[in-house]
């Protein structure tokens, strides 16, 4: 099942809000770093968060699941960052705003797909 999970701060107005920046997540299929229809939404939704807040750092942090070599986690999970950072620039979002990485493979709590994942933050210069 392809699973794509938008994950949102429940912090909808005012001040709080104002301190607080969203957390997107866009899963990947096993060996994969091609988005779905849900993904391209999530990323979506990053790029226009990240537009009307032009002031902060967009941080993508890719991962693998721990299945196969370190090194091929590494590799994919440095794709899996590169096509999100590629999307993110396509939606209106300047690339030199845009920090990546790729951690290799993580541990997951409940299934694999956790770990198969790229991760969109924000943060101050």
């Amino acid at each position: 099942m392809r699973l794509v999970i938008l994950l949102l701060l429940s912090l909808l107005g005012g001040t709080a809000y104002a301190q607080q920046s969203p957390t997107y997540v866009v899963y990947f299929q096993e060996w994969s770093a091609a988005f779905d229809n849900p993904a391209l939404s999530v990323i979506a939704e990053a790029a226009g968060w990240a537009k009307t807040h032009p002031d902060m750092i967009v941080q993508v942090v890719g991962s693998a699941d721990p299945t196969g070599s370190r090194a091929a986690n590494i590799l994919l999970s440095e794709l899996r960052a590169q096509v999100v950072v590629d999307q993110l620039a396509a939606d209106g979002v300047n690339s030199q705003r845009i920090a990546q990485t790729g951690q290799g493979s993580v541990q997951f709590a409940l299934t694999a797909q956790e770990s198969r994942r790229v991760t969109v933050t924000f943060g101050t210069h």
